[in-house]
């Protein structure tokens, strides 16, 4: 058997044993399409993922893509079925595409999607514990994690009054590594009196910010500004809207959030630290603390190894539709700066409304890129 045969042979026992993981866990296999529409992800992830999808159009010249991930057209496919907004949970494995310098155009993604699960901490920890045992059952165990939490970050942001635009610029940010000095300071500045139309956003989320200068664009006949598509500019216009309703925080309030999001450790030292934190600053954050605890407690009983778990405040996954619980899961000692991530994952509530449901549906899964698996000598995170 020549070395390119190993490599598959071993590729598909990995992919089995993932799915047979997840089947015994009461996962449902199942199959997507691979094309589907780019608009989608590129609501959902910025203007910035239109470089590394792989476009086509159909023949009405609407903009088609080979799929780059399957959380969103998972969800789709939940909500087109007759078990939309009941309990349900789903198990894939299969082919995605992203082009990114260093690695290789087509990867084979797995993972797990669970919806309509009221006990969010519960479903939480076994989203977390299951995905780490799958990938032990394929070959690779004893991982480093890293977690946080977007759904308290965003009742932080919440508690200091900061425009939703503002929020949605310091959750990039973050998400990229940025301080908040480097995010505040490179908002762009207004050029010009863009008065009418700063008014007209004021309000608007960015949905309804894009579809406004799309149909002014369309209006005036133009596809593109100064090489900026429409969302780029409704994106800049909203940071414009949120320069204006508040210019700068107070240097009080600066501090307070630094020392908010440079909280981390293992659980339940972060779990003290956050606490003392909202003692501090008297911010009642009461219920999405007890959260937190409530997810270290079931974690805890899903046998995981809490020493593998750090958290960080300021930790986010780079995609707009997370709302809770994140982690990523990578090799020990990997610079995260650098290396892969092995396993990824999170929280994401109100995806479904997004997509066209009549009502939030609790929803939280996790992705394994089942090429970087491979053996790790260190014992497994779960004991």
């Amino acid at each position: 058997m020549s070395s390119e045969q190993t490599a598959v042979s071993i590729g598909d026992r990995r992919q089995a044993a993932l799915l047979a993981r997840f089947a015994a866990s009461g996962y449902e296999p199942i199959d997507l399409p691979i094309l589907g529409p780019a608009s989608v992800f590129i609501d959902f992830s910025g203007e910035e993922i239109r470089s590394g999808l792989f476009l086509t159009s159909d023949d009405a010249g609407a903009e088609l893509c080979l799929r780059p991930e399957y959380t969103i057209p998972l969800c789709r496919a939940y909500l087109d079925s007759d078990r939309a907004g009941r309990q349900a949970s789903f198990a894939y494995c299969g082919p995605v595409f992203r082009s990114r310098p260093g690695h290789a155009a087509e990867s084979v993604q797995s993972g797990i999607e669970s919806y309509g699960r009221a006990d969010i901490a519960a479903a939480d920890a076994e989203i977390l514990a299951l995905s780490l045992e799958a990938a032990a059952a394929a070959g690779t165990a004893g991982l480093a994690i890293r977690v946080g939490d977007a759904g308290l970050v965003s009742r932080v942001f919440q508690a200091f009054r900061l425009p939703e635009s503002w929020q949605r610029r310091l959750r990039r940010g973050l998400d990229k590594g940025q301080t908040i000095d480097t995010i505040m300071n490179g908002a762009p500045s207004a050029i010009g009196d863009h008065s009418g139309v700063l008014a007209a956003l004021t309000g608007t989320d960015q949905k309804g910010a894009r579809a406004l200068v799309e149909d002014l664009l369309s209006i005036a006949g133009i596809a593109s500004v100064g090489g900026r598509s429409a969302a780029e500019i409704a994106e800049r216009f909203l940071v414009q809207v949120a320069n204006k309703a508040s210019p700068a925080f107070a240097d009080e309030q600066r501090h307070s959030l630094d020392r908010f999001l440079a909280i981390d450790g293992l659980l339940d030292d972060a779990s003290a630290k956050l606490r003392a934190w909202a003692g501090e600053t008297g911010l009642d954050l009461g219920d999405a603390l007890d959260l937190f605890d409530d997810r270290i407690n079931f974690m805890a009983a899903c046998d995981i190894d809490m020493d593998a778990l750090v958290f960080e405040a300021s930790f986010g996954r780079n995609l707009d539709y997370y709302t809770g619980f994140v982690f990523e899961a990578r090799r020990p000692g990997a610079v995260q700066e650098g290396d892969d991530v092995l396993i990824g994952g999170g929280r994401y509530d109100r995806l479904a409304e997004q997509l066209g449901s009549r009502e939030p549906i609790a929803a939280v899964g996790a992705s394994i890129w089942v090429d970087r698996l491979g053996e790790t000598s260190r014992e497994g995170a779960i004991r």
